[in-house]
């Protein structure tokens, strides 16, 4: 393949070769990458979490708004840091990748351990658990749900959501397209009468709207906590890098016009829940949605769920799309077995990483407790986030000279690291015990990569067994390593 082309014939030949190349193509231009982040963030969190920032507000309208506004100028920063080191960085993987670069393989094979064991089968399995509960509650209203229903419909979305992404790249980039139109529809939906209710005068909630209890102010950090929750999915795309068009140019604006569209939407949906309830009301409902709903749009009320149910999916889309990129980096550069790293030869989608995530997410969902694995995902993340812009501020200062096309000032990269990390410790301080349980998670892997990575001690036997399965299954699943370098 390296030999000189002798003429005419062996020139085409070359160039249909390329062509035909077995690869990850960059096939996600700037509207599917803003699609991807809004509709990764834009989930259920935006229907439900309302409650939570506003009762560790002091039940305070004014204050509840001003944390929404300020969690989105906190994601925003990030954002700006991640678009830095997305450019700088070109290869995929997202928070893998930065920390692989700039703090070592350690850190980042920890980040690989701890997401696709634990995180991403937990999220994935919560998100669908929302979909399936929206889907079916409506039939049973006022009565409860049966659960092994629920538990079926989520099993069924998440199924549905595996296989497009199995199929085709492009499908499931256009399927995320839909979804997030479907669920700024919802916004919408949610925005104008509360607007219209605005201008009509129905101002009761907002007046001393600063109004607080300073006794209930040392709950103010759970309700960033919340709100931050909310806004979770901002550095997906950072994931994809390497099948992004136009990179230096797409990723910085998809992330930055991203994260200020759903801030925008987020805090005009809160004032629009609050033309139509008091904060008191608004504590007392279960699904604060489907409250205004019933009271602000009468004959269209019974189509919330169904979109919120769609907004749910989008999600769900949006992590599977992206997560398994992260595992194929990580195959690639040697820290996750080797058939992970390689994609269908027809379908050019990443078919092993996708997979090996399906039967933990299987699991979670029908045997688990979800919600206990969920305590430790913020703390998880938002520790692996800190040490990212860490790791860029070191980088700048070690390599003053490197080639960077996008750069966010010192003060940003600061000011988001520190607060990273002051989550960190508001998680340890408020929640020692999942924390604690999170941090022996993430632990655990240390063991298995100085045996597997650092010092690859296995016995010779086991490595036989372990090549001849990894061979049947690249023979079975059609898969082989790319052929040709994207970054």
């Amino acid at each position: 393949m390296d030999g000189t082309p002798t003429g005419k014939g062996d020139d085409g030949k070359k160039e249909k070769t390329e062509d035909e190349a077995v690869q990850l193509r960059r096939t996600i231009g700037l509207l599917p990458a803003m699609c991807l982040i809004i509709g990764t963030v834009v989930g259920s969190g935006i229907f439900i979490a309302p409650k939570g920032v506003l009762a560790n507000s002091g039940g305070s309208v004014g204050l509840s708004l001003l944390v929404w506004v300020l969690c989105g100028v906190l994601s925003l920063l990030g954002a700006m840091c991640y678009a830095e080191l997305g450019t700088t960085f070109t290869k995929s993987g997202g928070h893998y990748i930065y920390l692989l670069e700039t703090l070592g393989p350690l850190p980042a094979f920890l980040r690989l351990w701890i997401e696709g064991l634990f995180i991403r089968p937990a999220v994935s399995c919560t998100v669908a658990l929302a979909f399936g509960r929206y889907v079916v509650e409506p039939f049973f209203t006022p009565c409860a749900a049966p659960i092994e229903l629920i538990k079926l419909v989520s099993l069924l979305g998440l199924t549905f959501v595996v296989a497009i992404n199995c199929w085709s790249v492009t499908l499931a980039s256009r399927t995320q397209v839909a979804l997030t139109f479907l669920k700024m529809f919802a916004l919408v939906l949610i925005i104008v009468p509360g607007g219209i209710a605005l201008a009509k005068g129905k101002t009761k909630s907002f007046q001393n709207g600063f109004e607080v209890d300073s006794s209930t102010l040392d709950m103010l950090p759970l309700a960033f906590y919340n709100g931050l929750y909310a806004y979770g999915g901002w550095f997906y795309l950072n994931y994809i890098t390497e099948e992004v068009r136009n990179p230096n140019r797409n990723l910085p604006l998809a992330i930055i016009c991203s994260i200020v569209t759903v801030t925008v939407c987020y805090v005009l949906v809160n004032v629009a829940y609050f033309t139509a309830m008091t904060p008191a009301e608004l504590l007392l409902s279960e699904a604060v949605a489907v409250t205004f709903a019933n009271r602000a749009l009468h004959g269209m009320a019974s189509v919330v769920p169904f979109l919120v149910a769609l907004s749910c999916l989008g999600a769900l889309n949006g992590g599977i799309f992206g997560s398994p990129r992260m595992l194929l980096v990580g195959a690639r550069e040697g820290h996750w077995p080797t058939i992970f790293s390689m994609i269908h030869i027809r379908r050019r989608t990443p078919l092993p990483a996708v997979l090996i995530l399906y039967p933990l997410m299987v699991l979670m969902l029908v045997t688990g407790d979800i919600y206990q694995l969920i305590n430790f995902v913020s703390f998880s993340r938002w520790l692996f986030i800190a040490l990212a812009t860490l790791g860029m501020i070191l980088h700048r200062y070690r390599f003053p000279d490197y080639v960077r096309p996008f750069k966010v000032p010192v003060a940003v990269a600061v000011t988001f690291t520190v607060v990273c990390f002051f989550i960190v410790g508001l998680s340890l301080y408020s929640d020692p015990w999942n924390t604690g349980k999170s941090c022996a998670l993430t632990l655990s892997g240390i063991p298995v990569y100085y045996v597997t990575v650092y010092r690859y001690r296995l016995p010779r036997s086991l490595r036989r067994v372990f090549d001849y399965v990894s061979k049947q299954l690249q023979i079975l699943l059609e898969v082989t390593q790319q052929e040709v370098q994207t970054y």
